[in-house]
């Protein structure tokens, strides 16, 4: 996951960013506001931590800018303002999450994982088709092909291979899935998500002699050519 962190606190700026990397992100930072606002301008990012009170332009006015550029990077502001009409004020300025200082690392990291996954599952993407090498995805007609072979897919199945198609590469876990294609949030400790990825893959790949989403141990799925996992 790739994150900008916009705070001036040096102390505390070294602390996040060091506990980010630690957990496998990579991480930017800003100090000011300006230029916060260029980075996410000219970058891409998965989430953004602002602070509230930052030099230049502040958290509420960089978000608002954002918002009003339709840069939808998730942002999550990190904040010593944690009266209930900061915490308001923040949300409706465009602010997806409002953690207070001080806080737990281990609540922070939680907070960027689920703002990432909730990016990833409510994609705005409206193209009728969707296409990966020659798979592809009709929305419109609820249809779905590869060499251009009908694919007889049950809805759950469709709705697994939508997910992969709109996010080829990269990996889908197991809770993601089940949010997605079930509307579960929680584990119900069953075998459904593979039995149904299974399935999926009969149908994909085993009339073509080929294998397209990967296992990736300890992770969850991809759409991948290039076989990175287990298989």
């Amino acid at each position: 996951m790739r994150v900008l962190l916009v705070e001036d606190d040096v102390s505390l700026s070294s602390f996040v960013e060091k506990g980010l990397k630690e957990a496998g992100h990579q991480v930017e930072v800003a100090d000011n506001g300006k230029y916060a606002l260029s980075l996410c301008m000219a970058e891409q990012y998965d989430v953004a931590i602002v602070d509230r009170m930052l030099p230049g332009l502040d958290g509420l006015s960089l978000v608002k800018a954002l918002r009003a550029a339709q840069v939808g990077t998730p942002i999550l502001f990190l904040t010593s303002l944690g009266g209930v009409d900061d915490r308001v004020e923040g949300l409706e300025a465009g602010g997806d999450d409002y953690l207070t200082k001080p806080f737990a690392f281990s609540e922070l990291l939680a907070r960027v994982t689920a703002l990432s996954r909730r990016a990833v599952l409510k994609s705005t993407e409206t193209k009728p088709e969707l296409a990966y090498g020659d798979v592809v995805l009709n929305l419109f007609e609820h249809t779905a092909t590869r060499q251009g072979t009908p694919l007889d897919l049950q809805p759950k199945e469709f709705r697994i291979l939508e997910l992969f198609l709109r996010h080829p590469g990269r990996v889908i876990t197991r809770t993601m899935l089940l949010e997605h294609v079930w509307d579960i949030h929680f584990d119900p400790q069953t075998s459904v998500v593979e039995t149904h990825i299974s399935r999926l893959r009969n149908k994909l790949e085993k009339p073509f002699g080929d294998t397209l989403i990967q296992t990736v141990r300890g992770a969850g799925y991809k759409l991948d050519r290039k076989d990175n996992g287990e298989g």
